[in-house]
């Protein structure tokens, strides 16, 4: 067997297949073969092949196999943000079922920004990836149309796309927000205020919809001033609950539009000495530890991601007899009401 390559050649260069070859005595077909798992190669010839890879630190170039079988081996993920406890788990639920399909997956944060969306979408395009799972930040994506005639497929999460059709995973937002203010009704509360991002995000504009079908459901009249719609911060929420309570007839129960919210709020209320019931839109960290427990509407954020990502692969793979043939689907992941004690304090 040759000597295998000195040390000052290994750090200038990454050995190649004919550096195993040379070290094992052997063809590069063989060394092809050993590499590949091909099974038709003498034992003591895949032994030495084995041997010279370890001893010279030989790793397989995948991009360069994937980009021969006409793809980079790499998805997109763009959220809103990867730190996000809820982006967090969509995103190992996408790597989990990536990985079963001999895939990487590269992130990245738009930060609700649109300009930093369609950067960020067109750059992960531009290294090849073979498709794409959006959390759109904006509300066009034509320019991506493009890049899909071209044969990235695109799967959208959480919100709908603009401009274009495309598949989409949502959570029933309407439904959960509406299952959560029934559970306030139905523990005998009639004013509820609302407290929920901004207006112009979808998600936020669903789940007001739900709180107020469930409040003309029960026959108690819709009424904007028992409504705050804003991004959270510690200032839009105080002025939020300060207007909720104002006047002869105060909330007595809220319902808030996300996790970010539901935090925010409860840090306010910590403050005060109002007791006030309480149902969340999303679970929150810690919240079942609260006195009260924190009552949720729950979103599965894994179940999002997995059926994305798996509708996603169906679509790389082109399987002409399941749905990557077919039209854009619209799939709705359920809710479910997690009640811990804040959404059962009972009303006036």
């Amino acid at each position: 067997m040759a000597s295998p390559l000195s040390d000052r050649t290994r750090q200038q260069r990454r050995p190649t297949m004919k550096d195993v070859a040379a070290a094992a005595g052997v063809s590069l077909k063989t060394v092809s073969r050993v590499v590949n798992g091909e099974s038709n190669v003498n034992d003591d010839l895949r032994a030495a092949v084995l041997e010279s890879i370890t001893q010279l630190g030989f790793r397989r170039n995948a991009s360069a196999r994937d980009l021969r079988q006409g793809r980079s081996g790499t998805v997109g993920l763009l959220l809103e943000d990867v730190a996000d406890p809820f982006y967090s788990i969509l995103s190992r639920a996408v790597e989990d079922v990536a990985r079963e399909h001999g895939t990487m997956v590269f992130a990245g944060s738009s930060a609700e920004d649109a300009d930093r969306e369609r950067e960020l979408a067109l750059a992960f395009c531009e290294r090849r990836v073979d498709g794409l799972i959006i959390v759109p930040a904006g509300s066009s994506h034509s320019y991506l149309l493009p890049e899909m005639r071209a044969g990235i497929p695109a799967v959208f999460v959480d919100r709908p796309p603009g401009d274009i059709e495309a598949d989409m995973i949502l959570t029933d937002n309407r439904g959960g927000s509406r299952r959560g203010v029934e559970h306030l009704l139905a523990h005998g509360h009639r004013r509820i205020g609302f407290i929920g991002d901004a207006p112009e995000i979808y998600t936020a504009g669903e789940r007001l919809r739900g709180y107020r079908e469930a409040l003309e459901s029960a026959g108690i009249p819709f009424s904007g001033t028992l409504v705050a719609q804003a991004p959270p911060s510690p200032a839009s929420t105080a002025e939020a609950i300060d207007r909720l309570l104002a006047g002869r007839s105060p909330a007595t129960a809220l319902f808030c539009g996300n996790s970010r919210t539901t935090v925010s709020v409860l840090r306010e209320l910590a403050r005060r000495s109002t007791r006030l019931a309480l149902v969340g839109f999303d679970d929150v960290e810690l919240g079942d530890l609260l006195q009260p427990g924190l009552t949720v509407v729950a979103q599965d954020p894994g179940a999002m991601g997995a059926a994305a990502a798996r509708l996603l692969f169906q679509r790389i793979a082109g399987d002409t007899a399941g749905p990557a043939a077919g039209p854009p689907q619209t799939v709705t992941i359920g809710t479910r009401l997690i009640p811990r004690g804040s959404g059962e304090l009972a009303g006036p």
